[in-house]
Formats: structure tokens, C-alpha cells, sequence
């Protein structure tokens, strides 16, 4: 099928809308229709070269989405489901998975090169192959995940906010509960409320 998607051709280049073919889904994973991605500071990083990642690329690691199809073993969703992409896929099978490190999951080691765990990649032109930064690409209308990026979500769950759960939300939050460890009676100072600062307040408050 074809789907359009924003795109970095080289580092230092501009963002462009391209056609490109993408392939089915095969086995453990996913089509997903994105509804809404957000645009994260690490898109910029890339974009302007900064962020060691292999181009051409598809853009955009925040996304959520509606599942169209399903390749072969797919279980943690079907068509249908409303989803949110985690920019590091969870396989929960794996030593660091197993040990409460899923940050570490050894099925994000092609996150920065944007193929899937097979080795290829789903997005063509022109003869050549596309990744999708951190193996997901939601800068397109349409792409194909592993079934370890998907979250499924409650359908009532406005999917523009949705979006911003796949990493400047647990980014945030997980700064204050998680890194800096922030309990009653602590004082945190927080450095620009932008999207991650805000999430960053709401962990320290939460917590």
C-alpha cells in the first residue's frame, strides 16, 4: 500500500512530504492508522544531525493510533484497538524485561538504524529503504510496528492527547519518580515547564 509521511532525506535537511510504499505486516507485527503524533525536541536533534540515526528516515516517536491489521502471532491487539507507541519496544521476555529494566529491552536495538527485528525495513522510495525513528515512523499516515511498541488504550481516550504518552508525559513523570526518586517532604526544583517540564511537576507533586 502507499501512505504518506514526513521525512528527513539527510542530516540537516528539511522535513518533506513524501509518498512511499509500505509493506504488510509480517509475523509479531502491526498497521497501525495514526491519528495524531506529537513533535518532540529529539525530532529537531535528528534533523539538524545532532542524534546518530540512520537516513532516510520517517519521523515522529509519539503517536497513537487505530490498529488496521494484524501479521501472523500478533497478541497483545487486534483490529480495532486504539493504541499508543512506546519509542522503545517491551518485549517483556528478555533478561532486562524480566529484571524491571524495559528501558534496556534488547528488542530496541535497531531503534536508532529504524528496521524492524527481522533486519529490513517497511518504508520504500526510489529503490530505497526507510526507516522509522524508533522503529515506529508516526509521521505517517499509516505504518507498520512491532507488536512490542503497541499499548492499547481505552477508545474513549482522545487520541491527540494519547499521543503525548509515548515519551514526553513518562519522560517528564518518570524524571521526577523514577531518576530523581522525589518523596513527601522532598523539594524539587524543575527547569522550564514545556512539555516534559510540566509532566516532570505533575511526578514530583504526585509522588
Amino acid at each position: 500500500m502507499k501512505t504518506q509521511a514526513a521525512i528527513l532525506r539527510k542530516p540537516g535537511s528539511a522535513w518533506e512530504i513524501a509518498e512511499l510504499e509500505l509493506d504488510p505486516p509480517k509475523d509479531g507485527e502491526v498497521l497501525v492508522r495514526f491519528v495524531a503524533a506529537g513533535l518532540c525536541h529529539s525530532d529537531e536533534h535528528i534533523r539538524a544531525g545532532e542524534a546518530p540515526i540512520r537516513m532516510p528516515l520517517v519521523g515522529g516517536h509519539e503517536g497513537a493510533g487505530i490498529v488496521e491489521d494484524v501479521g501472523p502471532g500478533v497478541t497483545r491487539v487486534a483490529p480495532g484497538d486504539h493504541i499508543v507507541c512506546s519509542f522503545v519496544p517491551i518485549c517483556g521476555m528478555c533478561y532486562y524485561c524480566a529484571s524491571g529494566r524495559q528501558g534496556l529491552c534488547e528488542a530496541a536495538k535497531y531503534v536508532a538504524v529504524g528496521c524492524l527485528n527481522d533486519e529490513t525495513f517497511r518504508f520504500h522510495a526510489g529503490g530505497e529503504d526507510f526507516g522509522g525513528m524508533c522503529m515506529l515512523g508516526t509521521f505517517a499516515r499509516f505504518a507498520v510496528v512491532t507488536e512490542w511498541s503497541c499499548v492499547k488504550i481505552d477508545p474513549e481516550v482522545p487520541l491527540e492527547l494519547a499521543a503525548l504518552l509515548g515519551c514526553g508525559v513518562p519522560t517528564g513523570w518518570g524524571s521526577a519518580v523514577r531518576a530523581a526518586g522525589v518523596r513527601v517532604g522532598d523539594t524539587a526544583v524543575i527547569f522550564g515547564v514545556g512539555g516534559v517540564g510540566i509532566n516532570a511537576v505533575q511526578g514530583a507533586h504526585l509522588d
